[in-house]
């Protein structure tokens, strides 16, 4: 018994003198973060994390440059020389003079490195005044950027930070801004495309709503649904199963209409319906819910946890679909997706806005563990963004891969920034 006491208290050691050395200055394994060595004997001082100036970058339209921005970028500078860049869409003045007017004076001296008590901070300040769509949307902005931020200062990608690489590929469908061809009448050759060039085996479309808005929302007839119809068929008629087809409304339908439209979609098995009605109503959406056999999707066009929360109590989505530049940022985006989780659903993260929406999301997607698919546009990847960014994600095999860069990883060409219609504002400490 006392050999065994004795062994047991020699591993331990052995543990504790192993652990220590691991730790031990000099030692090549495992590496160290500068920000976790804060007052160790004879290593550096972590650089500082205070926050010294803040900029807005956004063009007044989308024309005024090649690469048609219709969003806001936020970037916030520290005392150490780092920067880390935000974003948001697509009310651009109103969400730059919200940083400057408001923000950059609670923002300012602060350590960003305090990621969570300044995304409370601010939403307290909000919600006192009633946060409303600039106000969320800043939000998520700023903490973006704090975020991406936080990862260039350790040296490592987001998505290490939010738990690591559970999905090492993440699956895209994509959303069909014109590019070439006009989803209501050859969506066959958008599909053949980005199946041939990237592999993409899912597509999204929203063929109903010309004859929403000619009816301004308030009806639907027979040949309105025929109309709406007719690309779905094409697209079933040219790939059968081999594809999936996902329906975007825009919460364009009353409950009666959309009920009507479901049900003439139900032969053609779209993957999901996604926005049929407005968002802020989940016991209509219940009764839409229960009237048709095809799966609901909610929504970009929801933020904050708590109205996430309301919604998957209603029990009225199959989808959780989240935008992490509307709903609070990738702090807010991943409680949500850790609450759909809860309740057994998966995610599918919204990314048809800018650049950095799409980056920051693959982040998310990479790391959470309830992914279903990721938005793409194929626009965006062959075109726009080429123009400005100089390692754009792309897909292959119907898959994107996180960039293994510090931070979100994006990297703007330098002559973005200099553009003669960008409008640039400053706050500094």
């Amino acid at each position: 018994m006392k050999n065994q006491t004795r062994s047991r208290r020699s591993f331990l050691a052995a543990c504790a003198g192993g652990a220590a050395g691991a730790l031990t200055p000099g030692r090549a394994e495992p590496r160290s973060f500068p920000l976790l060595q804060e007052g160790r004997p004879g290593l550096s001082k972590p650089p500082s994390m205070k926050i010294t100036r803040i900029d807005t970058v956004h063009w007044k339209r989308p024309e005024d440059a090649p690469w048609f921005p219709n969003w806001t970028w936020v970037r916030i500078h520290t005392e150490s020389g780092h920067a880390g860049l935000g974003e948001t869409y697509p009310r651009s003045e109103a969400e730059a003079a919200l940083v400057h007017s408001t923000v950059a004076p609670l923002l300012l001296g602060r350590d960003a490195g305090d990621i969570d008590r300044i995304w409370s901070d601010l939403y307290r300040t909000f919600d006192f005044q009633i946060t409303g769509g600039t106000e969320m949307r800043v939000l998520s902005a700023i903490n973006l950027a704090l975020w991406d931020l936080f990862g260039k200062v350790l040296g490592i990608p987001v998505y290490r930070l939010l738990g690591g690489k559970s999905n090492p590929k993440v699956r895209v469908y994509n959303t069909c801004f014109f590019l070439r061809y006009d989803f209501n009448k050859e969506p066959e050759k958008i599909m053949r495309d980005v199946m041939e060039h990237y592999g993409v085996k899912a597509i999204k479309i929203w063929p109903f709503d010309p004859a929403a808005q000619r009816n301004q929302h308030e009806f639907v007839t027979h040949s309105d649904i025929e109309e709406g119809l007719a690309p779905v068929r094409k697209l079933r008629d040219t790939f059968g199963s081999d594809i999936e087809i996902m329906m975007e409304f825009h919460g364009g339908w009353n409950l009666t209409s959309a009920i009507q439209i479901a049900k003439a979609l139900e032969p053609y098995q779209p993957a999901w319906l996604e926005d049929m009605l407005l968002p802020d109503n989940f016991a209509q959406y219940r009764l839409l819910a229960e009237a048709t056999s095809l799966p609901l999707t909610l929504s970009e066009r929801i933020a904050g946890l708590m109205r996430f929360h309301e919604m998957l109590e209603a029990r009225v989505a199959k989808f959780v679909m989240l935008d992490v530049t509307w709903c609070g940022g990738l702090s807010e985006g991943r409680r949500i997706a850790s609450l759909a989780e809860a309740f057994q659903l998966p995610i599918a993260p919204h990314t048809a806005g800018g650049p950095l929406l799409f980056y920051a999301s693959t982040h998310l997607a990479t790391a959470c563990t309830n992914l279903w698919i990721m938005e793409s546009v194929q626009r965006f990847y062959e075109s726009d963004w080429q123009k400005m960014i100089s390692n754009p994600i792309v897909p292959a095999d119907g898959f994107v891969r996180v960039p293994e860069l510090p931070g979100f990883g994006m990297e703007i060409k330098p002559e973005v920034w200099a553009h003669p219609a960008a409008i640039t504002r400053t706050s500094q400490a």
